[in-house]
């Protein structure tokens, strides 16, 4: 096997800079309602990010299913296949169309008895459904911005993720300040201000991502909004590279609520704690889910133009600069980890509290750059069963291992966190084995 990378460094930020800017908008998102919020109190705190979690389970199918929409793009490009791209594309809208309109639904008229079972305290519920109230309209606009971000990504022309990421910041920075504390003459909601901040950013991005496309994409180039013909063959492609990925991700950020259920059951200092982690966790891990991204796309592209036997390499370049990417946050963190909690909340108990949990989460990082990489790849190669398969197995392990922390041995909340240690070394241990000795080389889609 040639044991050398066509694929430059350089290459590698060019793709994964502009993911981290998109992947960066949702993390505003959380770390803006989460720093906001958490200077009200440990119930808005614990409501916020339950709902949250709860809300986004639901978007991954979304996330899911543009990730088999933007497999295919990448391959159709590493093929020189352009015209076809608008056709992928057009499909996915037709079917995101659907999807939407479905979680809308289920969200608006389950949400109440869904969050009423999984919530103990009552304080917490009553908030959570304040959240849920106004952001379970923005689950539309979620979904049409997943499948926006997957034609860009698979085409490697990503620097719209960029400004759309900026805006739907500013948005929804702006908003949270003025209708979460009543400023500038808004009404003063609390959490329902969070929520109602969300959505107008997500409106924003999506219109900012129509405006963009018409304007600076070549559509007659890749055939974009030709209005083709629906392909029966074609959508039953899609659907059959992108529903692996699509029960993948709502299984396993499925689990990721139950993981955040089950600490809740602790009490609300626990689940408060939790809060402030996880939105931290999820800054500091921005640059694993870009440069796994990356990776997913790179090798798609690569075996698209016949380059199978450097996609090993690659990847492990591609690790680098995601290292390069997390260590520095993950060691500031580390070295000022009250300051940094602080920032969440003014409850001195709190902050100190979440000290133990933040070294855990920042070594979880550090060492999830190789496992998430490989585990994306796996995807990437066009295989989404066997991704599936990989994350069902760990994710059963993962939940054995939270509810015998959490119920069985009742340990204090950092040990509880240690769950992460044990996902990444299991996804990329088995992710690792299969490209290493599966023959995924001639995958076709």
């Amino acid at each position: 096997m040639n044991m050398k990378s066509s694929i430059t460094n350089s290459s590698i930020w060019n793709i994964a800079y502009p993911i981290i800017f998109g992947n960066l908008a949702q993390t505003i998102i959380t770390f803006t309602d989460t720093a906001f919020l958490g200077h009200l109190g440990r119930v808005e705190l614990g409501a916020s990010m339950m709902a949250g979690l709860y809300y986004f389970v639901f978007s991954t199918l979304a996330w899911g299913f543009s990730m088999g929409v933007q497999i295919i793009i990448a391959r159709r490009l590493g093929e020189g296949k352009l015209q076809r791209i608008g056709v992928v594309f057009e499909h996915g809208l037709f079917f995101v169309l659907l999807l939407s309109i479905l979680m809308f639904s289920l969200l608006h008229f389950f949400t109440a008895d869904l969050l009423n079972y999984l919530i103990d305290s009552p304080n917490i519920y009553q908030a959570a459904m304040q959240y849920m109230d106004y952001r379970h309209y923005g689950i539309i606009f979620v979904c049409f911005n997943f499948l926006f971000r997957s034609l860009y990504v698979g085409l490697s022309y990503t620097k719209c993720i960029t400004y759309s990421t900026i805006l739907m910041a500013s948005v929804n920075i702006f908003l949270d300040w003025c209708l979460i504390f009543g400023n500038c003459g808004f009404p003063e909601i609390g959490v329902s201000g969070a929520a109602l901040a969300s959505v107008c950013a997500e409106i924003s991005a999506l219109i900012f991502f129509i405006i963009y496309t018409f304007k600076k994409l070549p559509l007659h180039v890749y055939a974009l909004f030709q209005f083709h013909k629906l392909e029966g063959w074609l959508m039953k492609t899609i659907l059959k590279l992108a529903f692996p990925s699509m029960l993948q991700r709502l299984i396993s950020f499925g689990s990721w609520f139950l993981f955040f259920a089950l600490i809740e059951k602790m009490g609300e200092l626990p689940i408060a704690v939790s809060g402030i982690v996880r939105s931290i966790y999820m800054l500091i891990m921005i640059p694993v889910f870009a440069f796994s991204a990356t990776g997913n796309t790179i090798v798609s592209r690569m075996i698209g133009a016949k380059k199978q036997n450097e996609v090993m390499p690659t990847l492990m370049k591609v690790i680098i600069n995601c290292l390069i990417g997390v260590v520095p946050m993950a060691v500031i963190t580390i070295c000022i980890p009250d300051v940094v909690a602080q920032i969440y909340t003014d409850d001195i108990a709190l902050a100190t509290a979440s000290v133990p949990v933040l070294y855990i989460v920042c070594g979880s990082a550090i060492f999830s750059s190789f496992s998430f990489v490989y585990f994306e790849a796996v995807s990437g190669t066009g295989n989404t069963m066997p991704a599936l398969l990989i994350e069902s197995g760990v994710l059963i392990l993962y939940i054995v291992f939270i509810y015998c922390m959490t119920t069985i041995f009742k340990v204090d909340i950092q040990w509880v966190w240690t769950s992460e240690f044990v996902y990444a070394f299991l996804i990329g241990s088995f992710s690792f084995l299969y490209l290493k000795h599966s023959k995924w080389q001639q995958k076709k889609i």
